[in-house]
């Protein structure tokens, strides 16, 4: 029996080894970490279970001679903070970290138990792609990963994790998943190089231009979260873990908080500017709220007009979001609408609460905006918030115009509760715009036009740009000083606990894509 122990360890010896010291050396001298420092950095001390360990292709046709074990892909379990998830971790020394028939099914089989178990699956990408050799079986293999991709989107997290080059079919898969984490200067993703776009559109593109962490983050909206280097990236995505459920049918993890849930907020209520054409911060805001000011925010580099992210209150995970006054005066536009919709979904999928702070003067006009397709885009906003069966707060701070105002999670499309402060102003359109047109004719007529057009703006003010018309009708449930905000939404969130709402029975909806 000694003599076969020996042997097995002799094969895992060469499974841990399994890339070239060459190979080693030129990842290393990249600044990158090997797939398996990956693992052992990212997981609890100790806790990794490997499976597949020992597998090894079978293109024996394909003229590859080398059968390296793991045949380039780590796969198994461990733990974060004590919390089962599921890791894979493609190896670039084996192969470029290609993908072949074997080193799919080992992540179609990581997929799998996580999807029986249900936990989450992270995945740290950092290979070449389709390996050639194998051809078309290659080109399937990817197909059962997206398949699985959809299979457990909305029953268990999914996170990727861009650590290299991630390119042609390889991006579909991370493109399906929750979140993507991607490293300045590090990290690639693109469906065609920059030679190819240079050949067939003749433009001259850099390989960090085109498909590098920043240009996704700021540009595409491909990359949820951007850090500076592997080990904060895989520390964020720890800490991104720290707020969702493992599954489905689990409510996120409460942790301590030694945040007073009776806390004032007094810094809100000089917040706000004295002329509602003025911004201030919707940071600020969010901050003063939750617990310890603590918050993750969501796509910060792209779509900056609102603000999505996860905090705490009371120790439990809220799903956050705000117009921006900060960047065009926080108005909903394309890819803000888009941002938030996929966010508000998210947190649907994995029961957290949403929090919204309303300050939006409307959409974004414009030929591009129409064009581009800003109903069918602002739609999905509408249509996220419509179907999401969470606990759902909303807080008006200043303005809530027109459309945009029913779409930001307002009363009449299913907002639990919906608190105004003083500074609230519900209307159809802002008054000046409200005066040109109501009043056109007389402005028309008036002997002082301008006078006139002043005083109508006034009284349209006093009239309507308050809370409270809203207030009479029930479409706000109060109006709070905004120390108070912290008080109100955590009373709201404590009576929202037990809610409990069931959609009509279908295969699914069709959302305005």
């Amino acid at each position: 029996m000694q003599d076969k122990i020996h042997e097995l360890q002799d094969r895992r010896d060469a499974a841990i080894h399994a890339g070239s010291e060459r190979s080693v050396e030129r990842q290393h001298a990249k600044g990158k970490l090997l797939a398996r420092e990956r693992i052992e950095y990212f997981l609890d001390d100790g806790s990794f279970h490997e499976l597949d360990m020992l597998a090894r292709h079978r293109a024996h046709e394909a003229g590859l001679e080398e059968r390296p074990y793991t045949d380039g892909v780590i796969t198994g379990w461990g733990t974060v903070d004590g919390r089962k998830v599921f890791v894979f971790s493609q190896d670039f020394t084996v192969f470029g970290g290609a993908l072949g028939e074997v080193f799919a099914e080992k992540i179609h089989k990581l997929m799998d138990l996580a999807l029986k178990t249900g936990a989450p699956v992270v995945g740290l990408n950092d290979g070449a792609g389709a390996r050639i050799q194998e051809g078309v079986v290659s080109l399937a293999s990817y197909g059962g990963i997206f398949r699985r991709n959809v299979q457990s989107s909305g029953v268990v997290p999914q996170i990727s994790v861009i650590l290299g080059p991630c390119a042609g079919g390889a991006v579909y898969s991370p493109a399906m998943t929750d979140f993507i984490f991607m490293v300045r200067e590090a990290s690639h993703m693109f469906i065609t190089g920059p030679d190819v776009v240079k050949t067939v559109t003749g433009e001259d593109v850099t390989l960090e231009e085109l498909g590098g962490a920043m240009s996704h983050a700021s540009k595409s909206g491909v990359a949820t979260f951007v850090a500076d280097d592997e080990k904060s990236c895989l520390d964020d995505v720890r800490f991104l873990l720290g707020f969702l459920p493992a599954n489905n049918l689990e409510q996120p993890p409460v942790d301590e908080s030694g945040d007073d849930p009776e806390r004032l907020c007094p810094e809100l209520t000089d917040l706000l500017p004295d002329s509602a054409n003025l911004p201030y911060d919707m940071h600020k805001v969010v901050k003063s709220v939750v617990d310890d000011g603590e918050f993750f925010e969501y796509f910060p580099h792209w779509a900056k007009s609102i603000i999505c992210g996860f905090a705490r209150v009371e120790g439990h995970p809220v799903g956050i979001v705000g117009n921006q006054p900060m960047i065009l005066a926080g108005v909903l536009d394309i890819e803000s609408a888009e941002k938030a919709a996929r966010f508000v979904r998210t947190c649907d999928a994995f029961n957290i609460p949403l929090l919204t702070f309303v300050d939006v003067p409307g959409f974004l006009p414009g030929v591009d905006q129409e064009y581009g397709g800003i109903i069918r885009h602002g739609a999905k906003l509408l249509y996220a918030y419509c179907e999401a069966s969470v606990p759902r707060i909303s807080i008006i701070t200043r303005k809530a115009y027109g459309g945009a105002y029913v779409v930001m999670d307002s009363k009449s499309i299913g907002s639990d509760l919906s608190f105004a402060w003083p500074s609230a102003e519900l209307a159809v359109m802002g008054p000046q715009g409200a005066v040109e047109i109501v009043y056109r004719r007389e402005l028309q007529q008036a002997a002082d036009p301008v006078a006139r057009r002043a005083e109508l703006v006034n009284e349209y003010t006093e009239k309507y740009a308050n809370p409270y018309a809203a207030a009479e009708r029930g479409f706000v449930d109060d109006v709070i000083d905004p120390a108070e905000t912290r008080r109100k939404v955590v009373a709201g969130l404590r009576v929202l606990r037990s809610k409990r709402e069931d959609l009509p029975q279908r295969k699914h909806g069709n959302v305005p894509l």
